[in-house]
């Protein structure tokens, strides 16, 4: 079995560390002078180098030729994520008074420093505060926030740096080369992207390629292995979430999972086109919007994220683009004064004859106001299917008078923005104590009954109406229906789709 390429091409030498030069720079300089410390911590994100420089700095001290696969008495690799119990610590404070072999230093390496118990910490803080004279410490974490300020105080503390994109394509393509590996620009700065700042996760992906068999890989056979959709895809997304249309969005979402993308993939993807487009031209998109989307997606590129929670972020960034953009319709706005003009006037006087009122809008849709009773109006927006705006998605149907839905709507908006993004896709109808919310897609419907998210809604409504509500939650089956005859694909083959993408296919009536 041969060895991984990051193992294989593991530096052996502080100079073959590379986008750590602060770093290396520094312990090269002190080895020469003979200023070695007694404790090292390092602190960075994974795959950046920590762990071989700590290797590399401790066969340097001791003057002992360093490889890959060497193992030496006075050096011990400590995981402190499978010996982090005080039991493991005392031995070592124990052992650690005992001479080196054969070396001048007896090296410790603890890994993942941040793993350690309580006690622990307390244990080696006490070797740490008077270590003899032979020992040094070389403490790694990724969480440095994790190890305690005593531990901190008495190490000297070395920062190392995610490595950025043009120094992972350069470090790939020098390792492709090696490898007579044929593969073009754009599948290396690919593989750069999404190793997020670590040479370990990048190489580790090129690694995969080596089992393809291709004159020229190129950057779609790199999308095609990390389920990454290509650029049209996202570009549709994007100007989905610019135009606040939720169709749109849909249907791009829809085609993700059926060419094997991976969510966290395609949020990671997401943040990196926004970034590219805030720094090349800031005026094509809002500022606040931009960096707000970003912010929200950065969790789901850790890797656990699900298509379900991709979604409910990006119609999250719709409501965030309604409320932050700076490139506002004044039609639009005119539109909405009008129509809360003539919702005002037609509550305080019910007509008995249906109305169409016509909006001065780019979807040109209408207010219809018909009569249930003499005390209930139903007050909706409809509008043509294949408007460029979303606004028909988010209709309102309220048999209120006072307008208790919009207060409810304002304050999901104003407090669970990912809330508000699943609400404003139902329809609401009020009879006496009972609150029907009808939804096109299951998928809403389970994101609102989730216990946690009920109970916010619950509470809200509640405290709006004055009163307890039973809440009724349904799914529009004439919509999933209309779906399906719009298209060629089968009826089964398209609730599969359906049920995949959104979490079932149930549909209620």
């Amino acid at each position: 079995m041969g060895k991984a390429l990051y193992r294989e091409h593991r530096p052996l030498a502080l100079s073959d560390v590379k986008g750590q030069s602060h770093i290396t720079d520094t312990l090269e300089h002190a080895i020469k002078k003979g200023a070695i410390s007694h404790a090292y911590l390092f602190t960075g994100p994974r795959g950046v180098g920590k762990t071989s420089v700590a290797r590399i700095l401790a066969h340097r001290i001791n003057d002992i030729d360093y490889t890959d696969d060497s193992t030496h008495l006075d050096i011990i690799e400590i995981d402190a994520a499978s010996n982090r119990r005080i039991d493991e610590i005392r031995d070592l404070r124990d052992k650690v008074h005992i001479a080196p072999t054969s070396s001048k230093y007896k090296v410790y390496i603890i890994d993942e420093v941040h793993m350690l118990t309580r006690e622990a910490f307390n244990a080696l803080l006490k070797t740490l505060e008077e270590p003899p004279e032979h020992a040094v410490f070389i403490l790694a974490t990724t969480e440095a926030h994790k190890v305690p300020d005593t531990i901190i105080s008495r190490s000297q503390q070395f920062s190392f740096k995610p490595v950025t994109e043009d120094e992972a394509v350069t470090h790939l393509r020098t390792i492709a080369d090696k490898e007579k590996m044929s593969i073009d620009d754009s599948a290396l700065k690919l593989l750069a992207v999404h190793g997020n700042g670590s040479f370990r996760d990048s190489i580790s992906m090129l690694d995969q390629l080596t089992g393809f068999d291709l004159d020229m890989i190129t950057g779609q056979d790199v999308a095609r292995l990390l389920g990454v959709p290509n650029n049209d895809i996202l570009e549709q997304i994007l100007d989905a979430l610019t135009s606040n249309n939720v169709e749109k969005l849909f249907d791009s979402m829809q085609v993700l999972p059926e060419t094997g993308g991976n969510p966290s993939k395609i949020a990671q993807s997401i943040v990196s086109l926004l970034r590219t487009k805030l720094t090349t031209d800031m005026q094509s998109l809002p500022y606040n919007w931009t960096v707000r989307v970003m912010k929200d997606l950065l969790p789901l590129t850790a890797g656990n994220a699900t298509f379900e929670l991709l979604e409910v972020t990006l119609l999250g960034a719709i409501n965030i683009h309604e409320t932050t953009s700076s490139h506002v319709n004044n039609n639009d706005i005119q539109a909405q004064s009008e129509t809360k003009a003539i919702q005002q006037k037609t509550n305080s006087q019910p007509t008995t004859e249906p109305a169409e009122i016509p909006i001065p809008s780019k979807a040109n849709p209408t207010i219809e106001i018909t009569p249930k009773n003499k005390n209930k109006l139903e007050v909706g927006i409809n509008a043509p299917l294949d408007t460029e705006t979303t606004k028909e998605e988010a209709a309102i149907v309220s048999t209120d008078s006072d307008d208790s839905w919009s207060v409810v709507l304002s304050k999901m908006k104003t407090n669970y923005n990912t809330l508000y993004g699943v609400l404003r896709m139902a329809t609401v109808k009020l009879n006496n104590n009972e609150l029907t919310m009808n939804f096109k897609f299951d998928f809403h419907k389970k994101q609102l009954t989730q216990v946690k998210n009920m109970k916010i809604f619950q509470e809200i409504v509640n405290q709006t109406y004055g009163k307890k509500l039973e809440i009724i939650m349904l799914v529009n089956k004439s919509a999933a229906e209309k779906k399906i005859k719009s298209t060629s694909q089968p009826k089964d083959a398209l609730m599969e789709d359906i049920s995949n993408i959104f979490g079932g296919a149930e549909l209620l009536d």
